[in-house]
């Protein structure tokens, strides 16, 4: 009896270790992915602030859905753009469905 306390005792030591070893496993994990997935999207998430942010009048533009378009005005959230050469085609859309901006030269 005395051999069965024993080695009931060193399985509880060894469920110590293992459930130790599962808190390092899952932290790794979630290291790897934030390394692999959240970093990546936040910088391109600030790359993306900083190029609306020089948004201006008279500047050409690319839109989420493939149409050019030079900046009209420029509000809070919303941007009117002028597609074409047609004047009467001005539309006010939201900053966030921009995707490239051409600056405008100097030259101009």
């Amino acid at each position: 009896m005395n051999l069965a306390v024993v080695s009931g005792s060193g399985t509880a030591a060894g469920g110590g270790q293992s459930i130790i070893s599962v808190i390092l496993i899952y932290a790794v994990i979630i290291g790897v992915f934030w390394f692999l997935a959240i970093r990546p999207q936040k910088k391109q998430q600030k790359e993306r602030a900083a190029m609306l942010t020089t948004l201006a009048v008279g500047d050409s533009i690319l839109t989420s859905s493939g149409f050019f378009g030079v900046v009209i005005d420029i509000m809070e959230e919303v941007v009117i753009v002028e597609f074409g050469n047609n004047k009467n085609c001005r539309i006010p859309m939201k900053k966030e469905n921009i995707v490239e901006i051409d600056k405008q030269s100097s030259e101009n």
